[in-house]
């Protein structure tokens, strides 16, 4: 009688190894591409709400004001911090969306204006500045 073995010889192994490691080095880079577009949405919601609430300030007191505007914080943003400058006077304002490098967002920042003039001043792997938010890499808007 014939012995049969049972079981995956080397080779056959180093293939599903390579395998794996190919569609790996495929997968990882687009779920991270993924993730980074998902956080980018923090900064675009923040930055409207913040836009809306320096409108209706200027409603009620005829100028734009950041000290009567509250930037959201930690524990409310996870990924950006918000700044708010008057550059020209009461009449203007910018506010500023820099990405927080320890939660991965190294390389982003978006702003807008009293306008509504939404700028991505910077974005991994895109050009920039762009009159737009930049939401996936490659620089659609």
């Amino acid at each position: 009688m014939r012995t049969v073995n049972k079981g995956f010889t080397l080779i056959e192994l180093m293939v599903v190894v390579a395998i794996i490691g190919i569609l790996a080095s495929i997968a990882l880079p687009a779920y991270s591409r993924y993730v980074a577009r998902a956080k980018v949405a923090e900064a675009i919601s923040q930055l409207s709400d913040i836009r809306n609430r320096m409108e209706r300030n200027y409603q009620d007191k005829r100028r734009y004001s950041c000290d009567d505007v509250v930037m959201p914080t930690s524990p409310t943003v996870q990924y950006f911090t918000y700044a708010c400058s008057t550059p020209n006077g009461d009449q203007t304002f910018l506010i500023t969306a820099t990405g927080i490098a320890s939660q991965g967002m190294s390389g982003y920042e978006f702003t807008i204006n009293q306008d509504n003039v939404r700028r991505t001043t910077a974005f991994p792997d895109a050009s920039v500045p762009a009159d737009c938010w930049i939401t996936k890499h490659g620089g659609g808007c």
